[in-house]
C-alpha cells in the first residue's frame, strides 16, 4: 500500500456543551479550567449562532467550550484515552462501532469528565459530559475503524 494513501488522524476535537453558562457565568470558567487540564491547552468559547426562545438562548451567548488538538498533543491524548481513560469508565465493554460519520470521522461521548486521571475530584462543581471527535483522512467508516483498531481503540466485540 502507498504510504501516502494510508489514512491518518488529522485532529481531535473536544467539546463541552454548557447550557447553564447562560444563567451562571462562573460555570464557563470552571469548565474551561477542567477542559484545559484534560486537553493540555486552553479551550475556546463557542457561541450560539442563532437565538432559540424556548431555551432562552440569544445569538452570541456563550454555550460551550471546544479544543482542537493536533500533532504531539493529539497523539498523547489519544494514547491516554485508549489505555487509561476508557478502561476507567464504569461498566465499560468497548466503544460503539456505529459512531462514524460518512467521512469516517468518529465521535465518542463521555458522560463524565472525572474518568480523566488529571481531574481532581475534590475541585469538581458538577459532573459534565464531554464529546470527543477524531477527524481523519480515511474517507469511509470501514477504513477508519480498521485504522483506529490498529491504534488500540477498544471497540465493542460483536454479539
Amino acid at each position: 500500500m502507498n504510504k501516502m494513501a494510508k489514512p491518518k488522524i488529522t485532529k481531535v476535537v473536544l467539546n463541552i456543551g454548557l447550557k447553564e453558562a447562560i444563567s451562571d457565568k462562573g460555570v464557563l470558567a470552571k469548565a474551561s479550567e477542567q477542559l484545559a487540564i484534560i486537553a493540555g491547552q486552553k479551550p475556546k468559547v463557542t457561541r450560539a449562532k442563532t437565538s432559540i426562545a424556548n431555551f432562552k438562548v440569544r445569538e452570541g451567548d456563550s454555550v460551550g467550550l471546544t479544543v482542537t488538538l493536533r500533532g504531539k498533543r493529539m497523539e498523547g491524548f489519544l494514547k491516554k484515552l485508549f489505555t487509561i481513560v476508557l478502561p476507567r469508565v464504569r461498566d465499560f465493554q468497548g466503544v460503539s462501532v456505529t459512531a462514524f460519520d460518512k467521512a469516517g470521522n468518529y465521535t465518542l461521548g463521555l458522560s463524565e469528565q472525572i474518568v480523566f486521571p488529571e481531574i481532581d475530584f475534590s475541585k469538581i462543581d458538577k459532573i459534565r459530559g464531554l464529546e470527543i471527535t477524531i477527524v481523519n483522512t480515511a474517507g469511509n467508516p470501514d477504513a477508519s475503524r480498521e485504522m483506529l483498531t490498529e491504534m488500540g481503540m477498544p471497540f465493542k466485540k460483536n454479539g
